[in-house]
């Protein structure tokens, strides 16, 4: 009798999001990609730094030549060695010692890594910088165009081939921690009902709790006093405080009952999942 065939323990399967890096051990890392609209702006930095490097160069041969200084059989290779300079040896230099980043990438907050989230090396910037010369100077980045607009993180025909992709360096500040519930007011909260209270208004708590520092003190006292007479008819008991204090109180209480309540919801789900 012909037994069915064990699944290996060291195989797993690893979903990962377009936002998402796996790493050779198999770790999902939660990348930031930089956008098609961000990166075409990088690269358009840094091809008009190249264009004047160019123009700089041709300048010099050009008087070089005029003054008899360069026989004319060496301007064709100076032409060659100077495109080869400023298309290929230059990109490749800089991305290779600033680990991936170039002006036009600092100007927007990004930087090539690896596709498995390792900082690019010699290699990559080469292949790149090879590929460039096709997808960017010699077809004005149409190709480089085309291919990033239909790849999840706007990657260009270089960073295919070399497996790389452009990683944004300027996350955004974290929000401020979220205000706990006022000293003296926890036994209260253990018991306080606030399962009544409406969406809308649960919204306006929250917003005042997040904006009060900046308001001015009797606009602040005004707000909060007017939110207390709307909450107090949902709450019970009602705590004898003031205010501001009341309306912190219940928004505090009424946030943690709902992450709480999410976490219990996402811990049944995962529950079902593995017994399906």
């Amino acid at each position: 009798m012909a037994s069915s065939p064990v699944p290996s323990p060291a195989v797993a399967l690893v979903h990962t999001t377009a936002d998402e890096t796996l790493t050779g051990e198999a770790v999902a890392l939660d990348v930031q990609p930089i956008g098609f609209f961000l990166r075409a702006v990088g690269a358009l930095i840094d091809v008009v730094i190249g264009a004047v490097l160019l123009a700089g160069g041709a300048l010099l041969l050009a008087t070089l030549a005029a003054q008899g200084s360069l026989p004319e059989a060496a301007v064709g290779i100076g032409v060659i060695t100077l495109l080869v300079l400023v298309m290929v040896a230059v990109p490749t230099t800089v991305e290779t010692l600033s680990r991936g980043r170039s002006l036009g990438r600092l100007a927007v907050g990004a930087r090539i890594v690896r596709t498995d989230g390792g900082a690019s090396g010699f290699r990559h910037a080469l292949i790149r910088a090879l590929t460039g010369v096709l997808e960017i100077w010699f077809t004005f980045g149409a190709i480089a165009a085309i291919v990033g607009m239909f790849t999840p993180r706007a990657q260009r025909l270089g960073d295919l081939l070399a497996g790389t992709a452009s990683e944004r360096t300027r996350t955004p500040r974290l929000p401020a921690e979220a205000p706990g519930i006022p000293r003296g007011l926890e036994s209260w909260a253990e018991v306080a009902d606030v399962s009544r209270l409406p969406d809308r208004l649960a919204a306006r708590m929250s917003q005042f709790v997040r904006g009060a520092d900046a308001l001015t003190p009797a606009a602040r006292e005004r707000v909060a006093i007017s939110l207390a007479e709307s909450v107090r008819p949902f709450v019970s008991p009602v705590p004898p405080v003031d205010a501001e204090s009341l309306v912190r109180a219940v928004s505090a209480v009424r946030r943690d009952r709902e992450y709480r309540a999410l976490l219990l919801e996402n811990e049944r789900a995962a529950a079902l999942t593995e017994r399906s």
